[in-house]
């Protein structure tokens, strides 16, 4: 997860470097998709949160070449007041209940 606002004399900045950075990223191995989360409290917070096939696909993808320059355009508008984070999956549920078990008989 990664943390961005948008500066004060820029409203939509966050969401013009996620779509020129998410753009970039298609087809690239091991990433499942990503989605930009608007904060309801305040509408200048943002958090991208990408969604990998594991972290090795991940790490790959970070300290490959193409890693710095793709994400730029994000990097001056990251949330000095949160850090990027990065979460695994423990467990999730859906409509149908746990996800990766069989529905009971």
């Amino acid at each position: 997860m990664l943390w961005a606002v948008d500066p004060p004399d820029d409203p939509g900045a966050v969401e013009r470097a996620y779509h020129a950075i998410s753009s970039k990223l298609v087809g690239t191995p091991g990433l499942l998709g990503n989605a930009l989360r608007r904060s309801v409290a305040d509408p200048s917070r943002y958090v991208v949160v990408s969604v990998w096939s594991g972290m090795t696909e991940f790490s790959a993808w970070e300290q490959g070449a193409n890693h710095r320059g793709t994400t730029s355009p994000l990097r001056p508008l990251q949330d000095p007041e949160r850090r990027p984070v990065i979460y695994t999956e423990v467990a999730a549920y859906g409509p149908q209940g746990p996800f990766g078990e069989a529905p009971a008989a």
